[in-house]
């Protein structure tokens, strides 16, 4: 990965949202494929197409419990005039060897069990007398005439069509088929498909390591007592359940006190265990901005290239960010804004079309869409910045949730949208149609 020198010129204009984003995305390369075991690769994106090595089912098999028959033996049979059959012998699933159904035969079968030789359809038990009746003798002489295997007789009060209750060999899946497509994410139908193929591994691109980290002395872990000046970390915790929404494998590091030394010492700990790290707060340009003190200077002739470049984006909220990589293995790293609104903003926008590139996904960005705003007044907007307003989409239609302040959490928790208000637009009329992120 190649990223701007710490005192570029980047650090001195205004860049939009898609130079940065463009940015991030060309520095980032998808994760080298590994073998999975299939449970360890839930979650993750096949680099092969996969091909069905036998036929799903492997044989033809009842798909009910009851009693496998030939179709004339029942053609006709009613309640009045049942079709009584000799009862050979029973078919359970998994059972080796089959026994043969013959003329006026009928073999017990259960849910699963191969249909017999000479069996062509299957007759469910309710349609029967469940082997209870004595056949066309009385049970005791029934038995004593039954031939050796024999296990008495059944009625079966209505006909079946041939195949009936049959599940025929290869409907499901048939050998040499494509079972799943290169790109395709792992989730607990693919699995249980590939599963059911016989595939016990798999190639894919592993999930990536994420670890987020927050900055601040202020910042004091949720169940601690609060003291006067401070307030729970919230940003940690949101952006490691987005990193795992995104599909990432998160570790919170929880929040640094305002010491670049301690920044720097803890960032070298976690890049052993890092695919890419997000760090949140410390960005701006106030004196106590250790992210933007810690990281700057980052990188020497021992790592080439390495370094984050700090920046001031053309957007409402999370004007500022950083973004560079760090150690020998050039690790990315997304350096957000503090306030919560801004940081998860960025995540959305930056940090989570990152994660799908790890993973190797073509598509990487939350779908977007049109919709009607639905306001009490107009939205507006500073001219020159790209501004996203948290927003409750629903039918075509999405109204602003909240205000513009980045520091609103609670309204970020009902939101499942962004509308998008374009760098040339200052005014938006309630009923103009807008674009939409849709986060849900």
């Amino acid at each position: 990965m190649s990223t701007a020198a710490p005192h570029s010129p980047g650090q001195d204009r205004l860049w939009s949202v898609d130079e940065h984003l463009e940015d991030v995305l060309t520095a980032i390369r998808p994760l080298e494929p590994i073998e999975l075991h299939l449970l360890d690769a839930q979650g993750c994106v096949l680099v092969e197409d996969v091909t069905v090595p036998v036929s799903l089912p492997p044989f033809d098999n009842s798909s009910m419990d009851g009693y496998a028959v030939r179709v004339a033996d029942v053609a006709g049979a009613s309640e009045e005039f049942p079709a009584a059959l000799e009862v050979v012998g029973d078919v359970a699933a998994g059972q080796p060897g089959l026994l043969q159904v013959g003329p006026g035969q009928a073999a017990r079968i259960m849910t699963g069990a191969p249909l017999p030789p000479g069996a062509e359809a299957v007759v469910p038990v309710e349609w029967t007398d469940g082997g209870l009746g004595e056949g066309p003798v009385d049970g005791m002489r029934a038995r004593s005439l039954a031939p050796e295997g024999a296990t008495g007789h059944v009625r079966v009060h209505r006909p079946a069509e041939a195949r009936a209750h049959v599940r025929a060999q290869g409907s499901d899946v048939r050998a040499g088929d494509r079972a799943l497509e290169a790109g395709t994410v792992l989730g607990p139908p693919q699995i249980a498909l590939l599963a059911a193929i016989g595939r016990g591994t798999v190639r894919v691109r592993p999930r990536p390591r994420v670890v987020v980290l927050s900055t601040g002395s202020e910042l004091v872990q949720p169940g601690e007592q609060l003291a006067d000046g401070q307030i729970y970390d919230s940003n940690s915790f949101a952006l490691t359940a987005a990193a795992r929404d995104a599909g990432a494998i998160a570790y919170r590091v929880g929040a640094v006190v305002d010491d670049a030394d301690t920044l720097r010492s803890t960032v070298d700990d976690q890049l052993v265990r890092a695919d890419l790290m997000v760090t949140t707060g410390g960005v701006s340009v106030g004196a106590y901005d250790v992210v933007k003190e810690a990281l700057a200077h980052v990188g020497d002739e021992d790592e080439p290239g390495s370094g984050v470049e700090f920046r001031k984006l053309a957007m409402q909220p999370g004007k500022p960010q950083g973004f560079g990589t760090l150690g020998p293995d050039h690790i990315p790293l997304l350096a957000l804004p503090g306030n919560p609104v801004s940081s998860y903003v960025s995540f959305e926008l930056f940090v989570r079309p990152a994660i799908r590139t790890l993973m190797g996904l073509t598509d990487v960005h939350r779908p977007t869409t049109r919709a009607t705003l639905t306001a009490d007044r107009p939205l507006t907007s500073p001219r020159g910045r790209r501004q996203f307003l948290r927003g409750s989409y629903a039918d075509g239609a999405v109204r602003p949730v909240g205000g513009a302040g980045s520091h609103l959490v609670a309204a970020l928790a009902h939101a499942d949208a962004l509308i998008v208000v374009p760098e040339d637009v200052e005014s938006v009329e309630p009923g103009a149609e807008v674009e939409v992120v849709l986060l849900g």
